[in-house]
């Protein structure tokens, strides 16, 4: 029995398992700590992954190395790409999800990745000698020494759940919490804070009236997956969720039980998601609506267990199932188990630095919910980037940081150790100010680069992330080189209200018409529809035209925030921590003074994005470094 790593991670939710996926990986001996090795990466919630922003973090895990994506493709019930109707900057995959067998997936990645090791208990404390994290102390008396330490313990820190006035600790329904770890932490100096979040009932769905939901079926096309590598495929049968909706009868019923709700009567005092309300919250907050979409969603391939979006509750079961039945499709409807509320613990994120490392205790380094954050797609996000720089620290190698304008991980960190969070952090689109060079077509171009340089990224990945540079950058001279006559596309163009052709023009002008697509102009211009059969290899054919098609289209958008980016990035390359004493500079106002004391930014970069220090502050602080 080995006693002595490199790395230890605690916990194997999403970011557990990317970050000792990672570290080991990468070289370093690595001890994954998790209670049940059943229910490694569980989806707690929704069965799902990807959605808006969260999608274009997944597709950054996997052009970086991670597993996320490539999992998902495999266990994935229905895929769908959301916001086609609006501009490519905005487009996220999204995955339904087979919980079990995403589950049984991630065991099996990392049962098989050499220098990885498991170990099933519970961290009962950590051993820091001199201000730094030596290793971890178990439940079962175990004792292991580690390098470094990262903690991914979720939702399990001091958690307690609530069902009605019923509560009961534990840090997932039937699974214990994790005691002790917070007021360690908490005595060390590391601020602490309680969150909640919920999730909704399981419905059984032989007791659904199929006949009165709406059928929502996922995309027919393969072209579009998580994982950037060829032969990331889709490998269960396609099922589809369905849509009901709640009326008047259904929020009467909820109306009476408020009384009872842990939200409501004082139970439950910490905060919970905003863009992720609770059914009671929507119809106490939205009092004028007469009815809230309710979306029911397979949790498995073959079983016969759903999940109900859009309804998570911590009510009393009997008003959760008694409102339930006043909707026409769940009249006779059967229930797995009720929907409940969970509080835990969770550390201030602004005490790291952005390579996730305690600033309080040296070597530890934490992701995931403890940080505030929700969702899988935020923690794996997290746990890859801790993953990382706890292999980084351990054998004295250097950071590694994803800026703004690299990637929503990069935005994702930032904010949280920039501006901290006073409720559950969620990521959007609209949190990034660089999303049109954010996009999820493009982030193996972006971030496969980065993931070669560390090693996380293999030679194989890496070659085919070239060949498709190559083939989109061929097709791209192709067309901006080749003529096409009046004669060959006028027809099509008067077919589309479009305006025809006087004289002839490039094939890149027609591309850059709103209206017209290179599978367009593909079907009236044969050497088009050759140059793509003879030249893009058949396999991401789609793939290649696409990401090449959305350079040309909004490649003068693209280049304008890249400049941008590039001139606001001068401020991240000054350093700043460490180098002034706020207190003795009067000039700065004293919500500034306060905040840059607090956070202590490490450029005047992050400095710039903390709230409360306006442009005025900034140029003092460049004006006391000599800039």
């Amino acid at each position: 029995m080995i006693s002595e790593y490199d790395v230890i991670v605690v916990g194997a939710g999403h970011a557990g398992c990317e970050a000792a996926s990672a570290s080991a990986r990468l070289g370093s001996s690595t001890l994954l700590i998790t209670m049940d090795m059943d229910k490694m990466a569980q989806m707690s919630c929704n069965p799902a992954v990807g959605g808006i922003a969260k999608g274009q973090i997944v597709r950054e895990i996997d052009a970086l190395g991670g597993h996320m994506g490539i999992i998902s493709d495999a266990t994935a019930l229905q895929f769908r790409m959301l916001n086609r109707s609006k501009g490519p900057a905005m487009w996220s995959p999204r995955v339904q999800s087979d919980r079990m067998k995403f589950s049984a997936a991630w065991r099996k990645v990392l049962e098989s990745t050499p220098g990885l090791y498991l170990w099933s208990d519970s961290v009962s404390r950590l051993i820091i000698e001199n201000g730094a994290v030596r290793g971890v102390e178990t439940l079962h008396g175990a004792r292991f020494s580690a390098r470094t330490v990262v903690i991914t313990a979720g939702t399990f820190l001091n958690g307690l759940m609530h069902i009605g006035r019923c509560q009961f600790e534990g840090g997932r329904i039937s699974e214990p919490a994790s005691i002790g770890l917070t007021e360690q932490l908490r005595e060390a100096g590391i601020r602490t804070d309680r969150m909640k979040t919920g999730t909704p009932v399981r419905i059984d769905g032989r007791s659904v009236d199929w006949s009165k939901t709406v059928r929502q079926d996922g995309d027919d096309d393969d072209l579009h997956r998580f994982s950037y590598l060829p032969s990331s495929r889709r490998c269960l049968r396609q099922l589809p969720c369905h849509l009901v909706y709640t009326n008047a009868a259904t929020h009467d019923i909820l109306r009476r039980g408020l009384p009872d709700s842990p939200l409501y009567n004082g139970q439950i005092k910490s905060i919970g998601p905003r863009y992720c309300p609770s059914i009671e919250t929507k119809i106490v907050t939205f009092a004028d609506k007469t009815e809230h979409q309710l979306f029911i969603e397979p949790e498995s391939e073959d079983g016969n267990e759903y999940y109900l979006n859009g309804f998570s509750s911590s009510l009393p079961m009997d008003i959760q199932l008694e409102a339930l039945k006043t909707i026409p499709a769940f009249a006779d409807v059967q229930i797995y188990r009720p929907g409940y509320a969970i509080e835990y613990d969770f550390f201030d994120p602004t005490q790291l630095s952005h390579t996730l490392e305690s600033r309080v205790i040296d070597s530890l380094f934490l992701a995931g919910q403890v940080n505030g954050t929700t969702g899988y797609e935020e923690a794996a996000g997290q746990g890859l980037i801790a993953g990382i720089n706890a292999h980084r620290k351990a054998h004295g190698l250097s950071d590694f940081t994803l800026a703004r304008d690299e990637a929503y991980i990069g935005v994702l960190i930032d904010d949280l150790v920039t501006k901290g969070v006073d409720e559950p952090y969620r990521m959007f689109t609209s949190r990034a100010e660089y999303r049109i060079l954010l996009r999820q077509d493009d982030a193996d171009m972006r971030l496969t680069p980065r993931g070669y340089e560390i090693g996380l990224v293999s030679p194989e990945r890496y070659g085919l992330m070239e060949s498709k540079r190559g083939q989109r950058d061929a097709f791209i001279g192709f067309v901006s080189s080749f003529s096409v006559r009046p004669s060959e596309v006028n027809a099509l163009l008067e077919e589309l209200g479009d305006t025809p052709l006087r004289q002839g023009v490039k094939l890149v002008d027609l591309i850059l018409r709103p209206r017209l697509t290179v599978a367009v102009l593909a079907g009236v211009l044969p050497a088009l529809a050759d140059y793509i059969e003879g030249h893009i290899e058949a396999e991401r054919r789609d793939e290649i035209v696409e990401a090449a098609e959305i350079l040309l289209k909004y490649g003068g958008y693209i280049d304008r925030e890249r400049q941008i980016a590039e001139k606001l990035r001068r401020l991240d390359e000054v350093k700043l921590q460490g180098r002034i004493d706020y207190d003795a500079v009067s000039s700065l106002s004293t919500e500034a003074r306060q905040k840059l004391k607090r956070i202590d930014p490490s450029t005047v970069g992050q400095a710039s994005r903390i709230p409360g220090v306006s442009p005025s502050d900034i140029n003092i602080l460049l004006l006391l470094l000599g800039r």
